[in-house]
């Protein structure tokens, strides 16, 4: 589990409802009107926005992605395929097929060298694989993205509906609080909803996003050089270049004697 994206939501919560204690009752920061205009209108502008195939495919593989983390770091994926790059090399492709893998793509991957495909097959296959999970993720990342933009708006309409009210029952006094409070929650919980929670979601999507694409590339590279039959060496120095400056230096590092 991805721990600074509930510790994160998790410390705003905290901090916005601490603010609210500070002055008073959570109860007068309840509003139906508020609630129906930013959920209700961000809802329906992300329809528009989108097909529904995006939206049920999207929205649930984003939030699933913003709270989890992979499995296997890019260090650890190449460590592991120059591992399975031995033992090919040592006793063939059938070898792999008795290796526990942890990762699924790069399973599915070793399972294709054991088989005995063709590299072009292998290669078409899962650069197939690899962007249509992308796709997905990035559908994720855009609807996440769009909700955070039309949420603030749609709490400015509710604003400014609030406001007609409350100007439109000027001779009734007891009608002006409960109609500026209804106008002034609208545009709070469009700035919590995009800030908190939409935006900072859809930013930690586009990360994994390219995270994603690096480790899934570095492993269907590491899978053609195995089906070559590359040396472990090899196919370590050439996977070395996706990791970052830093832990390229450390991989470069002569082991002591």
């Amino acid at each position: 589990m991805d721990i600074s994206t509930g510790l994160g939501l998790i410390a705003g919560a905290v901090v916005v409802a601490t603010l609210m204690l500070m002055g008073g009752d959570l109860r007068m920061f309840f509003s139906d009107h508020a609630v129906i205009i930013i959920f209700g209108g961000s809802f329906a502008a992300t329809l528009i926005r989108f097909p529904l195939s995006s939206i049920f495919h999207g929205a649930p593989l984003g939030a699933k992605f913003a709270f989890s983390l992979r499995r296997m770091t890019q260090r650890e994926l190449v460590d592991e395929i120059a591992g399975l790059a031995e033992i090919a090399r040592k006793q063939g492709p059938i070898g792999l097929e008795k290796v526990e893998i942890e990762d699924p793509f790069l399973a599915k991957g070793i399972r294709f060298v054991a088989d005995g495909y063709d590299a072009d097959f292998i290669r078409v296959n899962l650069e197939r694989d690899r962007d249509n999970f992308l796709t997905h993720l990035d559908e994720g990342q855009k609807i996440y993205r769009a909700i955070g933009d039309c949420a603030p708006a749609f709490g400015m309409v509710g604003t400014l509906v609030g406001m007609v009210q409350m100007f439109a029952t000027m001779t009734d006094p007891s009608k002006l609080g409960p109609y500026m409070a209804t106008a002034l929650l609208a545009t709070l919980y469009g700035a919590v909803v995009a800030n908190l929670i939409c935006l900072p979601i859809a930013d930690k999507l586009h990360l994994k996003l390219i995270d994603e694409e690096i480790n899934r590339t570095l492993i269907i590279d590491g899978i053609l050089m195995i089906r070559e039959s590359k040396s472990p060496t090899l196919v370590r120095e050439m996977l070395i270049a996706y990791l970052p400056e830093k832990h390229r230096q450390e991989e470069s590092e002569p082991v002591p004697a």
